[in-house]
């Protein structure tokens, strides 16, 4: 029996087989599929229920961006339609955790900041940054993200920024709890002072040159990339070329909320190009990478006891990486997405 995906109005099977889908690389892959998993993979597998043949075509993971703001802009349903399936929301009220069915989601609750400080002033006015003025405060705050289900906290580097020992506070109590810290930082000077203090990782590429110590202070934590959200500008790519080559971490996320195209968005593929990564590390950027960083198990691969979560291509995205950004048919633990 074949089924073909989109074309009729019967409800989708909880097991079929996935045929004539190749792998990036062109190697030939077949998945089975049962209640929204993947059961089985390889050349072949046994067929157990409808085929769906997509002829030829090439299938990834779903992405995971690495930094939206879905309480600040609700569309992860649109999110989910473009092919992502996991998102790290990296500043939300307390009170407006951001849930999309079928979206495996993290958050940050709150950026944690200076009285008066970003982003209170300006778009997070309402509860997405929390004011702390000293230690004690800082440690209080760090413990209201987490007893939220926040497993990352964000921080600030922008005038007016927390005090040294306030900061040192945030970054001891996240780490003492388990929670993974990463800073807002534009300019060398606020990247520089963040792995100073023993911050993870930077929420941006930061837009200004990088200094080679800061460089190379970065060298084991990670990066979000960002780059099309600040316009792709020449010295954050040739920053995120440097942070990637000294052995930083490069994540795929795009700032949605302060942008605005949900899905995987091309502007971003194209600049991870221009900093130096191919088609494959694109993907590892926007799959594998971030499930093992934020504690997707589920997302990230197509092998047995990963969610059923993929995008079929018409190119080969190892070859043309843009293939990545033009949209396909897309599933979410085993049920194609509506068009």
């Amino acid at each position: 029996m074949w089924w073909v995906p989109f074309a009729c109005a019967e409800p989708f099977p909880a097991a079929f087989v996935v045929t004539g889908v190749q792998l990036p690389g062109g190697v030939p892959v077949e998945l089975a599929i049962r209640d929204g998993l993947v059961v089985a993979s390889g050349p072949t597998v046994e067929h157990v229920g409808p085929r769906v043949d997509f002829a030829g075509r090439f299938v990834v993971p779903a992405f995971i961006d690495s930094h939206v703001h879905l309480a600040y802009l609700p569309m992860g349903d649109e999110m989910l339609d473009g092919g992502v399936a996991g998102v790290l929301d990296l500043a939300a009220p307390l009170t407006r955790r951001p849930e999309t069915p079928g979206m495996r989601t993290r958050w940050s609750g709150p950026m944690i900041t200076s009285v008066g400080g970003y982003p209170v002033t300006s778009w997070g006015a309402g509860g997405y940054g929390a004011e702390v003025a000293g230690p004690a405060a800082a440690r209080r705050a760090v413990e209201a993200n987490a007893d939220a289900g926040a497993t990352v906290i964000k921080v600030p580097f922008e005038a007016p920024e927390l005090d040294d020992p306030t900061l040192q506070a945030v970054v001891d109590e996240a780490h003492r709890r388990g929670l993974l810290v990463v800073a807002h930082a534009l300019d060398d000077a606020g990247a520089a002072r963040a792995a100073a203090f023993g911050v993870d990782g930077l929420a941006h590429t930061p837009l200004e040159p990088l200094a080679p110590a800061t460089v190379d202070a970065w060298r084991h934590g990670f990066v979000i990339s960002t780059l099309a959200a600040f316009g792709g500008g020449d010295a954050a790519v040739d920053n995120l070329r440097r942070l990637r080559s000294a052995g930083a971490t490069v994540l795929y996320g795009t700032d949605f909320g302060n942008t605005s195209t949900p899905g995987i968005d091309p502007a971003e593929i194209e600049a991870l190009r221009r900093a130096g990564l191919d088609g494959t590390a694109i993907l590892e950027a926007a799959t594998t990478a971030p499930a093992t960083r934020w504690g997707f198990g589920e997302l990230g691969a197509l092998t047995p006891g990963h969610a059923a979560s993929w995008l079929v291509l018409e190119r080969d995205p190892s070859v043309d990486p843009s293939a990545l950004g033009r949209g396909g048919e897309v599933f979410v633990d085993g049920q194609p997405r509506s068009r």
